[in-house]
């Protein structure tokens, strides 16, 4: 079998170098199939090297500064469609995210690269089902400016599997479970019911994902005999990664495997 199927580790970044959003979206749920279906092996000891830019990136959305993405008015209809094309570059830079995790590390036990493989086919159906929803408001993917902020913690996080696993999922992404209630809720208040349901279903599945951060993190601190608190602190001041603000999902944090001490140690910043 090995001879003639693909190997998932550089199908992974087969698929992260692809720039059309749609196909890349589209062979990332083709591959969990082939996964699921056993017609796809796995290499994990092999040290990989891209031989093609990556990520790859549509040419539009123009990637600009964060701070020169404009903010617009969500009562109005372009204000509520910029706001939803913002969501589906967020989902565009998680499928990129997860697949980078699948290619970039050696040496990981095999369900850390189906966890990280289960993540970028769920980034996949999310930024499907935004930018259809895109749709149906009369705008695509690529008609706002965007930024690249997201990509910038991967990119500092390339050379340490415990470093990405402490930065992305457990800071970045972990950060969607605090604001996502939030803006479903402005969006729906503001006449957009049908994102409601697939904010759900982003919800739902963001509390698995930066699970698998926690689950991860928490092995690789076992296995170096790290304390997983203090360790973290070193790692987000080390890379420079965002202070954490408030207000805080606790409840989706909970769910996620964040442990009674990080969640104490949050609430004394809500205030």
């Amino acid at each position: 079998m090995r001879e003639t199927a693909p190997e998932l580790r550089q199908a992974a970044l087969h698929w992260l170098a692809e720039c059309d959003a749609a196909k890349k979206s589209g062979g990332v749920r083709r591959l969990m199939r082939a996964w699921n279906a056993g017609d796809i092996w796995l290499d994990g000891e092999a040290a990989l090297i891209a031989n093609r830019t990556a990520p790859g990136h549509p040419d539009k959305p123009e990637l600009v500064s964060p701070r020169a993405v404009k903010r617009r008015a969500m009562n109005t209809p372009e204000g509520r469609a910029a706001l939803i094309h913002a969501l589906v570059h967020i989902e565009f830079n998680a499928i990129n995210l997860a697949l980078d995790a699948v290619w970039r590390f050696p040496g990981m036990p095999r369900d850390y690269y189906a966890d990280w493989l289960q993540v970028a086919d769920e980034e996949a159906l999310h930024f499907t089902l935004l930018a259809d929803h895109l749709k149906e408001l009369g705008y695509a993917y690529g008609d706002f400016p965007a930024h690249n902020g997201l990509w910038r913690m991967a990119v500092e996080t390339r050379h340490d599997v415990l470093a990405r696993m402490a930065l992305l999922p457990r800071t970045m992404e972990a950060r969607g479970l605090d604001v996502t209630p939030g803006l479903r809720a402005k969006l729906v208040q503001a006449g957009d019911s049908a994102v409601g349901g697939i904010m759900d279903i982003i919800l739902r599945d963001e509390i698995g994902h930066v699970a698998i951060g926690n689950r991860w993190y928490g092995w690789l601190c076992e296995r170096r005999g790290l304390e997983p608190v203090a360790t973290y602190a070193q790692l987000a001041a080390e890379h420079h990664a965002p202070p954490l603000r408030g207000p805080f999902n606790l409840e989706a944090r909970r769910a996620a495997g964040f442990s009674e001490a990080e969640l104490a140690a949050l609430s004394s910043r809500r205030e």
